[in-house]
């Protein structure tokens, strides 16, 4: 594969708006305006030349009434304004994913999709270990502004790395995509015979980038990491692996979790601040407004108040600190966000549409997709991706950054799209 050539699509109608498409995924984390301006304008070019196709197809529809459904329930919000601005998080991602997942209709362009996302974390981590061992504070400007950066030395918050992201928890989001790629890549190389050089490449990068994840001290991530890392071993059967897995994760357990004596021995192998941040010792004095626990039961009620339209979107965060007097920007859960701003229905059309393609995709991988076996390999290695993206929705909110949004999206098309050309009948039969 060469890295420095677009690759071209295998139909030649198509192939001006993926290789635009390419681009903009390696600008992506860098310039959420490019690389953003770069996946929505093929796809609205998609739509408009394949409307009739697109609007036939039952996902599009779900999601044409979900829009709806946001679209009414902004209109009866608590404030109008912030709930009509808050549909830019979701309705331009919708047309992303429909369009993409009509153009992206083979193993390969998942393939190279991956390469391109893998590659860009290369300047995201040398960035992020600048800022917390050099360290290097900046605030550059490339290109007349259309890409600006604000790079906190030490970290945001100080001691946590994120690099080009404006939080580590937004950083850690993009890693815990990236370091599932990077990992099903390799695999995929080292189980060539003989293996491929580019095994040796992608080892590095990911040590670069599990180390810059560790650095993000986003307990959410750390999990997220080690369960893709069992469910890769499961999915090839390597039980020595699983094994160890589970030992590591143990041992880590047992440091953060064990009574006194028994855990002193195995926080002589696990460093403290990994137990500390899983056990929370290391922010103790954290105050009762900004615990997960208060957030979730205060969108919960929420959700009861006004169980059909919700209070609008954006609406978490005003409510929250008029009544306990503290900002938040979200409740730390995508599912009680909705239903609290959006009302059930919004929350469960959501979550009932992206399941319905995880499904299906589920459904296709165990159908026998694609006669070779590292073609199935990649696509299972898709659906992992974006379930880490789902994983980590429940304990944290991410979409709010453009840059993540759109990547899982885009994720999600990759997998659909294999759905579409591909479908589970007729590789079955």
């Amino acid at each position: 594969m060469n890295w420095f050539r677009l690759q071209r699509h295998p139909h030649p109608s198509f192939d001006r708006h993926w290789k635009v498409v390419q681009i903009g995924l390696f600008l992506l984390p860098f310039s959420s305006f490019l690389g953003g301006v770069s996946l929505l304008v093929p796809s609205l070019v998609i739509w408009r030349q394949q409307f009739a196709v697109l609007s036939r197809q039952p996902i599009c529809r779900g999601f044409a009434l979900l829009s709806g459904w946001l679209v009414i329930s902004a209109w009866f919000a608590s404030d109008r304004t912030a709930a009509l601005l808050g549909l830019f998080n979701f309705l331009p991602f919708f047309v992303v994913f429909a369009a993409l997942s009509y153009l992206i209709q083979t193993p390969d362009q998942l393939r190279r999709m991956a390469w391109i996302l893998v590659l860009t974390s290369i300047p995201v981590s040398l960035i992020g270990f600048a800022q917390l061992f050099l360290p290097w504070g900046a605030n550059p400007s490339f290109l007349g502004g259309l890409i600006e950066w604000t790079i906190d030395p030490q970290g945001t918050p100080p001691g946590r790395m994120a690099s080009v992201f404006t939080y580590a928890n937004i950083l850690a989001s993009y890693y815990g995509i990236i370091f599932v790629l990077g990992l099903g890549l390799w695999i995929e190389e080292t189980s060539q015979k003989p293996a491929s050089r580019r095994s040796y490449f992608l080892a590095s990068v990911i040590l670069g980038d599990a180390i810059a994840l560790i650095l993000t001290h986003s307990r959410n991530a750390w999990a997220i990491a080690l369960l893709t890392c069992l469910a890769f071993a499961l999915y090839w059967g390597w039980a020595w692996i699983v094994a160890g897995i589970s030992a590591i994760a143990g041992v880590i357990l047992g440091a953060a979790f064990a009574p006194d004596p028994v855990a002193a021995w195995f926080r002589v192998i696990v460093p403290k601040f990994i137990w500390a941040r899983l056990n929370n010792q290391m922010y103790s004095d954290r105050p009762l407004a900004q615990l997960r626990s208060t957030q979730w039961r205060f969108a919960w009620s929420l959700a009861e108040q006004r169980p059909l339209t919700g209070w609008g979107l954006r609406s978490f965060t005003p409510l929250y600190e008029s009544q306990m007097n503290y900002w938040l920007g979200h409740p730390h859960n995508l599912f009680l966000m909705m239903a609290a701003e959006t009302g059930f229905p919004g929350a469960l059309l959501l979550y009932g549409l992206v399941g319905w393609v995880m499904a299906q995709g589920t459904v296709l991988l165990y159908a026998g997709f694609a006669h070779r076996r590292r073609d199935r390999h990649l696509y299972f290695t898709f659906l992992l991706a974006f379930s880490a993206c789902t994983l980590f929705s429940f304990l944290d909110i991410t979409l709010f950054d453009a840059r993540i949004n759109l990547m899982g999206w885009v994720l999600l098309a990759g997998i659909w799209g294999q759905t579409l050309s591909h479908p589970p009948s007729s590789v079955a039969s």
